[in-house]
């Protein structure tokens, strides 16, 4: 196979995707100067936009092609950057058990993280064992829906806890900026696929895929790890960790329950802080690592598509290439740095609380997202340096502090604070809603967010949204709308580990995995670092047989 990189055409070529695949065709055809005879067939590995001119939209492809003489053909093009032998992306496994194993390998935690895990284990035959606090996804969303709702919050199933993690309650964004030189992101998008999602995820630039669908999808994935074996708990919280020599003899559940294994990977998510406590208490070595604070803010959908795609603006643009998106970044005078987070374009805020009078935001999308408003984090990178004590869980007492005093802003019944964007530039409390109506739900209370966060942080954000504006005109909207508090943008720990075996560095069998360790940052990365545990589990048990 070839690689054609860089291949752009027009954006109005591509009406449907029969006419895309014309229009592809001839354009391979002319790239390579061969005749159609010799072209057996193509693959779209990845399609991007290229939107710097809005007046001429660009849809920018990586082409796998398969010609005859490729050989020739090469050796025309060996100076062309842009026209390579196809690497391989296929996912090949490191190790495989030789019986069932004794002691079956644990996974705690059912996230993105640990799903991988999971699934890479059980692909690979050692039977894993996954123990999940919350539960599952379809009970899980019920409850979710009762916080949402009737202002109910259940501590252990909720959006951070339960089956598909904090991932199944978002935007479903499949893209990250992490080096995966192994294409494990490759791996992830295809058991996605597989479990269900549309199979366009696989080429776009920017995939997402949206709760409604995520829940299907990680139901699928459930059935495929226990069809090969393996074995998943639900409602099954880890209270302790057994540790002998430095070497982890097992867990011990709520129940009381004892589970034997040598082979631990914790998966647990960033909000598992009831864990992160006990982690440190056992000795097991805890860092404090830099996260990000802030709010989310709401703006009109179309605002954001006008300001985006500028000359190019109308209804056929916004069906090939969907609502726009936005990223930010502005380095405040104060030496602050603030930044978009997590953007849901035609999405909605969510209340994303896991502990008793906190109050939590986050963003969502279906896959669609097709809701009216556009809503992103707007938050300021905070370090344990500069910022609060350098204890491994003081970031955690920093968070819950927040998030206390948002939830006595809201009114003290899971209400989030609010203020409208105008009146948080000049200061003043907001009394009513203008152009723009919240989505969070239980509700939103107006006030003066002035308090909500540290002063650092609320003097560059006042100095970042017009900043803002002038790259997305209209995001400064005096009636687009703040609520807070945003404070779960990554963990606030880091649990150490060796950067080749990928064990704990002072406790030999705790594998720290995804999100929740410190090594991921969203859906993909954290399924891209599942399976790299996985495999580190993988290549340690098949040494121990």
């Amino acid at each position: 196979m070839l690689r054609i990189t860089e291949l752009k055409l027009p954006i109005e070529q591509a009406d449907t995707l029969i006419h895309q695949d014309e229009q592809i065709q001839t354009a391979i055809l002319k790239r390579l100067d061969i005749p159609a005879s010799e072209l057996i067939r193509f693959e779209i590995f990845k399609r991007g936009v290229d939107a710097r001119k809005t007046h001429a939209i660009l849809y920018v492809y990586n082409l796998d092609v398969e010609v005859k003489n490729e050989a020739r053909i090469l050796a025309k093009f060996k100076k062309d950057p842009h026209i390579k032998p196809a690497p391989d992306t296929s996912y090949h496994v490191v190790a495989t058990a030789a019986h069932p194993p004794k002691l079956r390998p644990v996974v705690v935690g059912f996230g993105p993280a640990g799903i991988f895990a999971a699934l890479i284990l059980a692909q690979s035959g050692f039977q894993p064992i996954v123990l999940e606090r919350g539960k599952e996804v379809r009970k899980r969303t019920k409850d979710t829906w009762g916080l949402w709702r009737k202002n109910t919050l259940n501590p252990e199933s909720n959006v951070q806890f339960g089956e598909g993690g904090a991932g199944t309650f978002s935007d479903g964004k499949l893209y990250s900026q992490i080096k995966d030189p192994k294409h494990y992101g490759r791996k992830v998008i295809q058991e996605f696929v597989k479990a269900g999602a549309p199979p366009e995820i696989q080429y776009v630039s920017h995939p997402h895929i949206g709760t409604f669908r995520l829940v299907g999808m990680v139901e699928e994935m459930r059935n495929t790890i226990k069809s090969l074996g393996g074995e998943i708990r639900f409602e099954s919280r880890v209270d302790d960790i057994h540790i002998e020599n430095n070497q982890v003899q097992g867990v011990t559940l709520q129940t009381g329950e004892f589970i034997a294994t040598h082979h631990l990977i914790l998966a647990v998510g960033h909000s598992a802080r009831d864990t992160f406590e006990m982690v440190y208490h056992k000795g097991i070595y805890v860092e404090a690592k830099p996260f990000s604070i802030g709010f989310r803010i709401e703006h009109p959908q179309g605002l954001i598509d006008r300001a985006r795609y500028g000359k190019s603006y109308s209804e056929d643009i916004l069906n090939k290439l969907g609502a726009a998106d936005y990223r930010l970044v502005h380095h405040a005078q104060n030496g602050r740095s603030v930044y978009s987070f997590c953007m849901c374009p035609g999405g909605t805020v969510v209340a994303a609380a896991s502990e008793p009078n906190r109050v939590v935001t986050n963003g969502m999308s279906q896959y669609s997202r097709n809701e009216r408003n556009a809503n992103a984090g707007i938050v300021v990178g905070i370090t344990p340096e500069v910022d609060y004590p350098d204890h491994p869980l003081a970031g955690m007492a920093f968070q819950r502090t927040l998030e206390s005093h948002a939830f006595v802003l809201g009114g003290g019944n899971y209400n989030a604070p609010g203020q409208l964007i105008g009146d948080f530039l000049a200061n003043r409390p907001s009394t009513t809603f203008g152009e723009v109506m919240p989505s969070y739900t239980p509700g939103v209370t107006l006030t003066n967010l002035d308090t909500a966060l540290p002063e650092f942080a609320i003097t560059a954000m006042r100095e970042a949204i017009p900043a803002f504006a002038r790259q997305v005109p209209g995001f400064d909207l005096a009636d687009g709308v703040l609520t807070g508090v945003e404070t779960r943008t990554s963990s606030p720990i880091r649990i150490k580990r060796d950067d080749n075996t990928l064990q704990s560095i002072n406790t030999k069998g705790l594998f720290p995995c995804g999100e929740g360790a410190g090594y991921a940052g969203g859906i993909l990365s954290a399924g891209v670092d599942g399976i790299k545990v996985a495999e580190a589990v993988a290549l340690s048990m098949t040494q121990l047989q």
